[in-house]
This record gives C-alpha cells, structure tokens and sequence, in this order.
C-alpha cells in the first residue's frame, strides 16, 4: 500500500496538484491494493478550505499535524509559494516528512519550498520556467532547464502546471512497472505528444 500526500496552500496552481492527483488516484484504482492519496493543508491548523491561484477552493484531508504517513510527498507551486517559503512551521514541515518519505516530488515552483527546507539542495532539479534563473541565483542546486522532469536519487522534480503529469506518470511507472504506468495514461486518455516518455527521465 502506498501513501501519497500532497500539499496544499493558499495561492497554490491547480493543476500543479490536481494534475499528479488524478494520475495517482487512478494507479490506485487499477492497482486495487489499498493504496491512498491525500490533500494535506499548509495554509492553516483548521480544514478549511484551501483557495488556489484561480479561485477553487479545496476542502483539505488532514493538517500538518494529523496525516498518516507518507510514503510520497509532491509539492506543488503557484503564486502562494511566495507566502509559503516564509513560514517556518511549513518548512519545518515539508523538512521532516521529506526525510522519512520514499519519495520526494515537486511540481513547478513547489521546488523553493524544497529548496528552503533542504531536500532539494546539491540536486538536479526541474521548476517553471519563469522561476529558473531565481533558483539556480540562491546556490547549492543544479537547474535543469530542457527536461520535464528530473530525477535525483529519491527525489523527483518537473516543470510547470501540465510537467506534473509526466513526472507522475513516471513515478507510478517506477513503482508498479511501466505496463501500470501506460494502463493509468490509457484509463486517464492522457495522450501526450510525443508519447508516454517515462521509460527514462528526460534529463
């Protein structure tokens, strides 16, 4: 069984999570092995609902105090990124969960976050890009700038907004086998061109 949890904060970019949510929902549907994912608040202590980049709003499963373990951590990014990088308590966070999660992943500019925390530091890393010069300015990161998404170790980080797709896909791939990965992209009828890439990371 496989947990995954995704952050969640206000000003965060909808796709950048909803994206990997619906590619990591449907692997657990065909996997049928109990496996979970869950929309974990940043922004708050209360569940109240979370408003993104474009005005949804998303009701939160668990705080930071109160999720199961996690076996996957995506962040993802969007404007609220900003506000998120400052508040230690999130970082803290986001530094704690990371150390113990089997994999680590980032959608966008969830990678400042990160960064800010530390699992994204002395890696290659992927991020929007609008956002790549800002990150490779603050040091100790290699910024990978033609790749969808790259793969470091145990961390895995993608482009913006639609990457977040890819990257998932990839990761279901090299968790369940790429036969799973091209039956979610089939079920989801995700049809990217070129297509399905995850046999190997781009960069």
């Amino acid at each position: 069984m496989t947990t995954y949890g995704l952050l969640i904060f206000d000003g965060v970019e909808e796709l950048d999570f909803v994206g990997p949510w619906e590619v990591l929902t449907n692997s657990a549907i065909l996997r049928d092995a109990g496996d979970r994912a869950v929309l974990i608040s940043g922004s708050s202590d209360q569940l109240r609902p979370v408003v993104c980049n474009k005005g949804m709003r998303v009701v939160p499963d668990h705080t930071l105090a109160d999720h199961p373990p996690l076996d996957v951590l995506l962040v993802p990014g969007g404007p609220g990124v900003t506000r998120a990088v400052t508040d230690p308590a999130l970082i803290g966070w986001v530094g704690r969960v990371a150390a113990d999660a089997r994999w680590v992943t980032s959608v966008c500019t969830g990678v400042l976050l990160l960064h800010e925390a530390g699992p994204a530091r002395g890696r290659r890393v992927a991020t929007h890009h609008s956002c790549e010069d800002a990150l490779e300015a603050q040091g100790e990161v290699t910024v990978v700038r033609d790749a969808r998404y790259v793969v470091d170790g145990s961390l895995v980080t993608s482009q913006g907004v639609s990457a977040g797709i890819d990257m998932a896909l990839w990761l279901v791939g090299r968790l369940y086998g790429r036969d799973h990965a091209r039956a979610v992209r089939r079920h989801i009828q995700y049809d990217p061109a070129p297509p399905y890439l995850a046999d190997e990371p781009l960069g």
